[in-house]
This record gives structure tokens, C-alpha cells and sequence, in this order.
């Protein structure tokens, strides 16, 4: 009975374990990045490799000239100014739309070129994200902050912003990878509908990004033919 007894001990706790670590398991399949990692798997620790990269988001016509950031510890700093009026960095997870699985994800790496308008009027969206998550606040303060920033001091959205998203380097999902080389074009709050974005044959796409949650903008997706570099991108990826 002793011996029995034992056993049946025994036998529950490997099923107990078991069942924490499937749980667990689930929980993390459910939730890969639930929180913020360590900021320095954020950070490129190649400042020159992180400048390359930024660039690769336009072509070379445009991005020798446009001013170049890159991001440390205490937000984004130049590296290059610019003379075109555009600029380039890599952006971070964070930029995601909020309910997004992998806006804690570290592995995040997107260029992007903003043209004149945007940088002028919505780089600073960037700026203020970036912000706030250094800070070391949730996601709910994050949302409130940028609300208040969006009424305080957010700049008007200028007609004609758009920037280039066109690098073959850069990683924008785990199950994405470098997606496909896109523009994207910012509006005021509008419906998808006005553009044709997401019907059936329709090369235009609404982004999730930010859709007026918090930000009052659209962001409208239009994949192209070739990266940065020239070369031929997929054209089914999408």
C-alpha cells in the first residue's frame, strides 16, 4: 500500500508539472513578447550599421541627402543632417498598432524614409511613441499621452506625406519577415472605402498602424516592384 501510495504521489506531481509547463507553453504561444525587453535588444549596438540601414529605406537619389537618425538610449538622435528635407531611421516594435502581438517584439527592424510633410508632421508621432517607452510606462499611458499630445502639440497634418518603405533589410513580422517594398501615404481619419484599400484586386491597402488609435491619421499601403537597391521584389507576398 506504502509502495502504491508513492506511486500515485509520484504520478500526480508529473502531471501537475506537465500541466504547468503545456499551460505555460500555451500562455506563450498565445503571447510571445507580453511585455518589454531589455532595452539594449532594441538598440543597434553598430551606430554605422543602424545609419545603412535607415538609408536602404529609399533609393539611394533620395537617401544620400536626407537626414539620418538612429536610436539610443534616450530616444532618436542625429547621426547625418540632411539636405532634401527627408529623413531616415529604423523603427522599433512600439510603432505597431497597439493590440498588435508583436509590439514588444525586440527583433523589429523597419526603415523608413519620411518625405518633407511627414517628417514634418508625422515623424513627431515617432518621436512621442519612442518617448513614452523609454519612459518606462504601459500601454495604457502610452495611449494617453500620445491623446494629449495629439491635442496639445502634434502638428496639422500636411497635404502630400508619405514615405518610402522599400528596404530588403529590414524585419517587419516573425511571420512576415521584410514583407514586401511598399509607399505609404498618410491622411486625416478617413474611410478605406475612399481609396478601393483592401477589395479584391485592389493594390491598396489600409494599415493597421494607426487608424486613429490613438493617432488621427491613416496610413495607406501601396506595394511596388522593386527594393530599394533596384532589384525585383516578390509580387505575391501580399
Amino acid at each position: 500500500m506504502r509502495t502504491v501510495r508513492t506511486i500515485g504521489l509520484r504520478s500526480f506531481a508529473l502531471v501537475v508539472v506537465l500541466g504547468v509547463a503545456w499551460q505555460a507553453q500555451a500562455q506563450g504561444a498565445k503571447a510571445p513578447y507580453p511585455s518589454m525587453a531589455p532595452l539594449d535588444r532594441y538598440l543597434i549596438g553598430d551606430r554605422n550599421a543602424e545609419m545603412v540601414l535607415a538609408r536602404s529605406a529609399a533609393p539611394e537619389s533620395i537617401s544620400k541627402d536626407a537626414e539620418v537618425l538612429v536610436l539610443g538610449p534616450h530616444g532618436y538622435e542625429t547621426a547625418v543632417k540632411g539636405k532634401n528635407g527627408f529623413v531616415c531611421l529604423v523603427e522599433r516594435s512600439w510603432m505597431s498598432g497597439f493590440d498588435s502581438a508583436e509590439f514588444w517584439n525586440p527583433k523589429l527592424r523597419g526603415p523608413v524614409c519620411f518625405n518633407p510633410p511627414a517628417a514634418r508632421s508625422v515623424l513627431p508621432l515617432t518621436f512621442k511613441r519612442t518617448g513614452l517607452v523609454l519612459a518606462g510606462v504601459s500601454k495604457a499611458q502610452i495611449i494617453d499621452g500620445i491623446k494629449t499630445f495629439d491635442k496639445q502639440e502634434l502638428p496639422p497634418l500636411e497635404p502630400g506625406g508619405m514615405a518610402y518603405m522599400l528596404s530588403k533589410d529590414g524585419y517587419l513580422a516573425d511571420d512576415g519577415g521584410h514583407w514586401v517594398p511598399h509607399l505609404m501615404l498618410y491622411t486625416p481619419l478617413t474611410s478605406g472605402n475612399m481609396w478601393g484599400a483592401d477589395l479584391p484586386g485592389s493594390p491598396i491597402l489600409l494599415s493597421p498602424q494607426f487608424h486613429g488609435a490613438p493617432e488621427p491619421i491613416d496610413v495607406f499601403l501601396i506595394p511596388v516592384l522593386n527594393w530599394s537597391d533596384g532589384t525585383a521584389a516578390p509580387t505575391d507576398a501580399h
